[in-house]
């Protein structure tokens, strides 16, 4: 998959800021025994080497902050203005995830899970397995993290898996090119806005912190009107900035003169930087290798012995479910952009003769998304077109069926775990942004308040990977199909003299004769005309020598052949969703969050309305005192819950009940069981619905019923409602229970 960019893709706001790290932030010595930066190797970054300074083990440079830009369109669940600090700042108090090793200062772009994290993860994997592995069938791999360097060298990703960087010339700050462009562009026009005296929206400041802010940005784009022309180019850049090479992106620096706000430079060049992690396999370090940028490989790599398991039959897929690694220039958002993740990725292999029809594709055609193709954003625009999946493979927007098929399952899932459907658009990759394997691309693109983020790509990887995996190593990476009825052809066929062409070629005799049995037909008819005419024939063998060998007949023969076959052979394509699940984890937190008006007027309360399956903890238990006699009531209704399947937590802490429920609301738990003294009398407790607050009342059994039908989304609070008395209040008083 497309670097998360998985996606992974650009965030369309400064806080591109808070996406990316310094270059020096991953540069240990020996002395620390972790993965080395791998700078590709096409390009020279010495000059960028050379004034940044090399620690043992630099931490606090990583943990520098940029001040955060709000999206002014990012909402609430309930519609409000989204104050993502807030939201932030209650994520890392109840340790939803907080930074990894902070209390050595950090490293950015790491992060760790704390228990509601972990658990709200480890639910949406569970409904993503149900949804994609059980539901369609999928063979489910766990592939190692640490791969050959020739795996990857093979794949394309030594050579093309980077990102275009520039570097400040006065602090030496590094900086990801393209967003850097948008960002001060975004600037520029924020304040032809402010210029044209246009409302933008702000999160209010205090004097302090505006007097600190304007004094750490004194180098930034003050309130100045453009030109109408010039705010059309600007509006055009951005809606295609995905689409610019680093050549380009260094002309568009130069042609509008921007400059970094914290030094009033104009960084340098940019220069592309491999995003893989370098390592060394074995004690002797001979054996290079790679922390894996995606779960992909391991998946082609099993392709023959995944086709056998599943007895030979096509199409299938395959799923796996893993971190992986990407040294990102500059991350600094959290967990939109960090250096290592969870990915889920399919790889779906097809037929390509059957014009990757998918036998399932009408139970989605009516499927409705909401797409911003690449024309429209070659045009400048960002204008999105809704239509039903099945309109859109039948006009050729979206190339095929089973392509097709899988966008709308994506849909689906994402609205099943919590996504709000209007922040959700298909982007379609421009040519320059598309990845090194893949024929057409799309993105699934959550509005955040850090702008669209990738979150989910889905490419038509055609037969690229299976066929230069083949090429390299002769494993045969192929499917072989028992024809109804038998077949006659006629070609080419290439006969080698392996008694003299090995040892005449030595070491390299595999790789030139894997290049020999290569060769298209076309190529093998050229061949023979140069063997006639000279007596040998040249070949392309990259790698050996200066790329070009010569083969003499006396070791090579080419013969025009005519045989029947019984068996069809070909190499399937792929088309492979890849899901970031760390981008989905908050962008699901964004847009499930809301404040609600605290009664006594004090700070408004957070709440996380997550859909009951993926809540971290189903349900909270609260007895209405601490009165002793509640304590085995409370624990006999816990272990009923367990047994049910159905995880929940017990506050039997002094505060008040609302004061308990308030804090649980902020950590997503969707229901509250209160234990009271009508409980002890006649074994009732009421259950609690998280963004009503409405209360039922009823015998235990009937409410633990309730609630695993709401989990299990057979019911809606509605139905239990309906079905269950409601209950009205609570008397705080203590009886004398005998």
């Amino acid at each position: 998959m497309k670097p998360f960019l998985p996606i992974f893709r650009r965030l369309s706001s400064p806080l591109a800021g808070t996406l990316h790290s310094n270059l020096n932030a991953n540069r240990p010595r020996a002395v620390i025994p972790f993965p080395r930066v791998l700078l590709s190797p096409s390009r020279n970054l010495s000059a960028f080497a050379s004034s940044t300074p090399r620690p043992r083990f630099q931490l606090p440079q990583t943990n520098k902050k940029k001040p955060e830009k709000m999206s002014t369109d990012a909402t609430t669940l309930k519609g409000q203005p989204l104050d993502r600090a807030a939201l932030e700042s209650m994520l890392r108090r109840r340790l939803f995830y907080t930074p990894s090793f902070e209390i050595y200062g950090g490293v950015s772009g790491l992060y760790d899970y704390g228990p509601p994290g972990c658990a709200l993860q480890a639910n949406v994997i569970d409904l993503w397995r149900k949804h994609f592995i059980l539901e369609e069938d999928m063979l489910e791999v766990d592939c190692t993290v640490l791969t050959p360097h020739d795996v990857l060298k093979t794949s394309g990703h030594v050579d093309k898996f980077a990102d275009w960087m520039c570097k400040d010339p006065k602090n030496g700050e590094i900086l990801r090119a393209d967003h850097f462009v948008e960002d001060i562009l975004e600037q520029r026009l924020k304040g032809d806005k402010e210029a044209r005296g246009l409302k933008v929206e702000e999160k209010e400041e205090t004097d302090k912190k505006k007097a600190a802010k304007k004094k750490k940005n004194k180098g930034g784009v003050e309130a100045v009107k453009l030109d109408d022309a010039v705010v059309k180019e600007y509006e055009e850049i951005l809606a295609q900035i995905d689409n610019y090479n680093g050549e380009q992106l260094g002309e568009l620096i130069k042609k509008h003169d921007l400059r970094n706000p914290a030094t009033g430079q104009q960084p340098t060049p940019p220069v592309s930087f491999n995003l893989m992690f370098q390592t060394s396999i074995g004690p002797s370090s001979n054996l290079p290798g790679y922390l894996r940028p995606e779960t992909a490989q391991g998946q082609f790599l099993n392709f023959a012995k995944l086709l056998e398991f599943n007895t030979g039959q096509m199409p299938f897929a395959s799923a796996s479910i893993g971190k992986s690694y990407r040294n990102e220039i500059s991350p600094r958002a959290g967990l939109l952009r960090v250096r290592e993740f969870l990915m889920a990725e399919i790889e779906h292999f097809v037929d390509p003769e059957g014009h990757k029809k998918h036998a399932r594709f009408h139970e989605v055609a009516d499927v409705e998304l909401a797409f911003l193709d690449r024309h429209t954003q070659l045009s400048g625009s960002t204008v999105v077109k809704r239509k039903t999946i099945g309109q859109a493979v039948k006009d050729g927007l979206v190339d095929n069926e089973t392509l097709g098929y899988f966008l709308a399952r994506i849909l689906l899932f994402l609205k099943k775990i919590g996504i709000d459907e209007k922040k959700i658009r298909f982007r379609q990759h421009m040519d320059n942004e598309m990845a090194h394997y893949a024929c057409d691309c799309w993105d699934a693109e959550l509005h955040t308040s850090a702008g669209w983020v990738e979150c989910v790509g889905c490419a038509d990887r055609s037969a690229y990977d299976l066929s230069v995996h083949a090429k390299k190593t002769g494993a045969p990476l192929v499917v072989r199909q028992r024809l109804e009825e038998p077949i006659t052809i006629e070609e080419w066929d290439i006969v080698i003299d392996r008694k003299t062409f090995g040892p005449f070629y030595k070491k390299d005799g595999k790789t030139i004769e894997n290049a020999l049995l290569a060769t298209t037909q076309e190529q093998r008819g050229k061949l023979v005309k140069e063997l006639e005419e000279t007596g040998k024939a040249v070949v392309d063998v990259p790698g050996v020598g200066d790329g070009k060998v010569e083969v003499s007949e006396d070791l090579l023969a080419i013969k025009w052949v005519k045989r029947v076959e019984n068996v069809r052979e070909y190499t399937p394509n792929v088309i492979e969703p890849s899901f970031g699940i760390g981008r989905i984890l908050y962008s699901l937190m964004e847009h499930n969050f809301w404040t609600r008006a605290s009664d006594g007027g004090d700070e408004a309360r957070g709440v996380l309305s997550f859909p009951p399956a993926v809540a971290p903890t189903k349900v909270l238990i609260v007895p209405l005192s601490s009165n002793k006699d509640f304590t085995p009531e409370v624990r006999k209704f816990s272990q009923k819950l367990r047994s049910a399947g159905v995880s929940s937590r017990i506050d039997d802490s002094s505060a008040s009940i609302g004061k308990r429920y308030s804090r649980n609301d902020e950590l997503g738990t969707p229901f509250g069981v209160t234990v009271d003294f009508q409980t002890l009398k006649d074994g009732t407790v009421t259950l609690r619905e998280r963004d009503s607050t409405r209360q039922v009342r009823a015998e235990e059994d009937k409410i633990i019923a309730a609630i695993k039908a709401l989990v299990e989304g057979a019911k809606t609070w509605q139905d239990v409602e309906s079905e269950l008395p409601l209950f009205e209040g609570q008397q705080e008083v203590e009886v004398t229970v005998r």
